[in-house]
């Protein structure tokens, strides 16, 4: 999402729970959409709180709510694929048919999946559709059900990578990171889709350290453990992880 309208449905959604005393939400919103709107939320008169259907979820509906508000439910319905556990389908092949019936992507959270079975979290609006417009994932056939069986699937895990570069500035990372060129780096960054510890930059020249997470929209979210070796050609080596 367009940082700025972001900032706007994020202010809307507080600014239209504060008018009507009345519940209000948002999402699903990435791990950096959620670090932004906890920055813009700390000036409003709303209690903001995140959910996305499990507790160590990634990706999270904003809830706004009036300070005098008791309890209530997230708007987020869990739905479980069931398929032989020898026919292989991964969060994109989910992801992939989701899209192609129209859905949009905020509206669809965390997908974990495991041999023979995913369970996808989705926002109540799309959830009946999605219930009964899918019965291949792909050319496979699955059984779709609402609902999850504890415990539930790891869904993607960290891996370690390693790539070099001539410095550690942002846009020559960056390049490493994504297999592009730092022209195509600095046009990323630019453009407003690079974050580093959930903050937008808009500088290649910035410097990046071990420890940073950067997120590049379309291309992934990489977490930097260390910069600090070198080729004998005297190149930094970027030792990093990320999700597969």
């Amino acid at each position: 999402m367009d940082n700025e309208l972001l900032a706007a449905r994020i202010r809307d959604t507080a600014e239209i729970c504060e008018r009507t005393s009345k519940p209000k939400f948002l999402g699903f919103l990435t791990p950096d959409e959620k670090a932004a709107a906890q920055h813009i939320l700390k000036s409003t008169d709303c209690k903001a709180e995140y959910f996305g259907g499990y507790d160590e979820a990634q990706r999270v509906i904003l809830g706004c709510f009036p300070y005098s508000a008791g309890k209530y439910a997230f708007p987020v319905t869990a739905i479980t694929f069931l398929f032989r556990k020898n026919d292989t389908l991964a969060h994109r092949d989910f992801l992939g048919a989701l899209m192609a019936l129209g859905i949009g992507r905020e509206t669809v959270g965390d997908i974990l999946t495991e041999p023979g079975r995913a369970v996808v979290f989705v926002s109540n609006e799309i959830k009946r559709f999605v219930l009964t417009q899918i019965s291949k994932i792909g050319n496979v056939g699955v059984t779709v059900k609402e609902g999850y069986e504890l415990p539930l699937p790891e869904g993607d895990k960290l891996a370690e990578f390693s790539a070099t570069a001539a410095s550690d500035r942002l846009d020559c990372v960056i390049a490493a990171l994504c297999g592009v060129s730092r022209t195509k780096a600095t046009e990323k960054i630019e453009s407003g889709i690079v974050t580093v510890n959930s903050v937008p930059i808009l500088k290649q020249t910035k410097t990046v350290c071990g420890g940073d997470v950067i997120s590049v929209r379309g291309s992934g979210r990489f977490t930097v453990d260390s910069l600090e070796d070198r080729t004998k050609k005297n190149r930094i080596i970027i030792k990093y992880k990320r999700y597969v």
